[in-house]
């Protein structure tokens, strides 16, 4: 069923929710799913309703338009989307498969409601997997000496193919800052630990020395501060002192896959509401 999603982020008051409502009934708008969340700590307050498109007696532009004046009296950030318009993935990985595995299959079994136009990598290891599924491969190599040239040709191939978002499905190199900052809230990176704890490389390693119990994964925003945006989805598993590295790394791969899926779902359905560098996920 088609449905318009709208999303809203704005200083908390009296009468938001009626007012939201109030517009969507006047034109027989049928809410069939609503979330709210007031933040007292911020003094915001989050919504998302889902609006079945057929019942109302305008498109999204027109939505737009008619829903402005209360978006402005309510110094509203918001926006509303078209479930019939699929977001545009760009995939991102190095070496390691067990990600872009998981979110192509995720993709090919028609679990994840998005387009793939391509896959960059900076090796060539994944072209027979990734082109098997139908999706253009595009081998990207990053001179340890001189990446602006690779990362500027990464660049141009987002835009090339309108990504609405890219996943670094275990892409092993750091974006630049100009990217992060033109791709803000754009960019999903999978990090194999439980942020904020053992940032960097090798966190299994570092997990490992600590003598932790719990190892995870976390799904976040890219920022220009390494593997400090905002978080997105986490999950953990248990380990215990007669597990090598070898065996968390093996547990902490399911993590990451499902914590990633999870993830990208969450922001395809626009179920993630970024404030400062938190995050409200209607899950």
């Amino acid at each position: 069923m088609r449905t318009y999603r709208l999303v809203i982020a704005c200083p908390d008051r009296v009468g938001i929710v009626a007012k939201v409502s109030n517009f969507l009934a006047s034109y027989n708008g049928w809410i069939t799913e609503a979330s709210h969340h007031s933040d007292s700590q911020s003094g915001w307050f989050f919504m998302r309703h889902e609006i079945r498109a057929d019942t109302l007696p305008f498109g999204i532009e027109a939505f737009r338009e008619a829903f402005a004046p209360i978006a402005e009296a309510f110094s509203m950030v918001w926006r509303i989307t078209d479930t019939d318009q699929k977001k545009r993935v760009v995939l991102m990985a190095s070496r390691e498969s067990h990600c872009l595995a998981d979110l192509l299959h995720r993709w090919h079994s028609n679990e994840l409601d998005c387009d793939i136009p391509c896959v960059i990598s900076n090796h060539n290891d994944l072209r027979s997997m990734v082109e098997w599924h139908g999706i253009p491969f595009f081998h990207v190599p990053v001179d340890p000496k001189d990446k602006q040239p690779a990362f500027a040709e990464v660049s141009r191939l987002v835009k090339e193919h309108t990504a609405d978002v890219v996943v670094l499905a275990r892409y092993m190199q750091i974006l630049p800052p100009d990217l992060c900052q033109e791709y803000a809230q754009q960019v999903i990176n999978i990090h194999h630990s439980f942020l904020p704890s053992f940032v960097g490389a090798k966190p299994y390693h570092q997990a490992s020395l600590r003598g932790v119990k719990l190892i995870g994964a976390t799904c976040h925003y890219v920022t220009e501060e390494l593997d400090a945006g905002p978080i997105i989805e986490q999950d953990v598993v248990r380990v215990s002192h007669s597990d090598s590295i070898d065996d968390m790394v093996r547990f902490g791969r399911d993590v990451e896959k499902m914590v990633l899926a999870r993830g990208l779902r969450y922001h395809l359905e626009d179920r993630v509401l970024v404030h400062g560098n938190k995050t409200v996920v209607f899950n």
